[in-house]
């Protein structure tokens, strides 16, 4: 019989209910095999998987009666595992991509910036674009605030804005997303 060691972090095992924990009073049992033993009392399903020195695990709790297997915890407990591990390699990673300007850029200077800015976006990264104020050009904040609209004017074939611009300290900021 396997025993509950260790913690495991990707799966609850508390949610997980095997051997004498299952307190149906009916449930279906499927053999190691994976063949159908039939319906029997969940105290006679336990026995007979002892008498196999496998473990008897709930796998569909929702179930009416509820479907258990006569099969190894651990076994089950790394196939679990493997499959969360394999869906989280799956998930895709969006990367907050991150272009700094002055508030009096050159034309040129800013077009470079938007084809940066157009890469990430069209790689399926969001981009927040920041303008930096120093010293005199602190109190011009709300003039130059035309520089990140026309920023997301010029993107707006490839994204669209999730947060307007925004003055945070001597920064301002516009958040862009792309678009699907």
């Amino acid at each position: 019989m396997a025993h509950l060691k260790g913690k495991v972090s990707f799966i609850n095992e508390k949610d997980i209910q095997i051997n004498d924990r299952i307190r149906d009073p009916e449930v279906r049992v499927i053999g190691p095999t994976g063949e159908q033993l039939g319906i029997m009392s969940s105290r006679e399903a336990y026995n007979k998987a002892a008498e196999m020195e496998l473990d008897l695990v709930k796998i569909s709790p929702n179930a009416n009666p509820p479907v258990c297997k006569i099969i190894d915890f651990g076994k089950y407990r790394y196939t679990l595992m493997k499959k969360e591990k394999e869906a989280k390699r799956n998930q895709k990673q969006v990367e907050l991509k991150e272009i700094r300007m002055t508030p009096n850029i050159d034309t040129n200077d800013l077009n470079t910036k938007i084809n940066a800015g157009r890469k990430f976006l069209t790689s399926g990264h969001k981009l927040k674009v920041t303008l930096r104020f120093r010293g005199r050009e602190m109190a011009h904040m709300k003039e130059s605030e035309h520089v990140l609209t026309d920023f997301a004017n010029e993107l707006t074939d490839c994204s669209s804005v999730e947060k307007p611009a925004k003055a945070e300290g001597r920064n301002m900021s516009i958040v862009l997303t792309p678009k699907k």
